[in-house]
């Protein structure tokens, strides 16, 4: 019994994938975590060189992310002083110890409804068995901006 395998067909495909099922946004994505892992490579990636970069990537976004972006890099760098800033997939993120603990997702770069601010497993945020590893943002307001605060203090704790 012979075995064959079916491809989508093209026409059903979805605007701007590939055979690979990635979206162009996607792809483009991977592209400039490539780039940024080569620039790694290269270069040691201390803490001016990283804020330098993650602050240029915040200045090309538009308002109202640029302005939320900023704030969230000020919050973070003030609660949690020891983390590196640096580029993730194109994206402001912060490490410790090489591991990138959260991340801003740009609303705007990726199409979505809203901008993320993201935590990875680094982050010490365990509480049972189920957690939030990702809230959506549409503003800051202070009671946003303490509880930002205190989520990064947690996930480098």
């Amino acid at each position: 019994m012979s075995q064959s395998k079916s491809k989508a067909n093209p026409s059903e495909r979805k605007s701007g994938e590939t055979d690979t099922g990635f979206t162009a946004e996607e792809r483009a994505a991977m592209k400039e975590r490539a780039s940024e892992l080569k620039a790694m490579a290269r270069a040691s990636q201390d803490k001016v060189e990283g804020e330098n970069a993650v602050l240029a990537r915040i200045a090309e976004m538009a308002e109202p992310e640029r302005s939320m972006a900023a704030r969230l890099h000020e919050i973070i760098m003030t609660s949690a002083p020891n983390l590196l800033p640096r580029l993730w997939y194109g994206m402001p993120a912060y490490a410790k110890e090489g591991k990138v603990v959260c991340f801003f997702q740009s609303a705007q770069k990726f199409n979505t409804r809203y901008a993320t601010l993201g935590f990875s497993d680094a982050a010490n945020l365990d509480e049972g068995a189920m957690w939030p590893t990702a809230f959506a943002l549409k503003e800051l307001s202070a009671a946003e901006e303490a509880k930002i605060a205190m989520l990064i203090r947690r996930a480098v704790s």
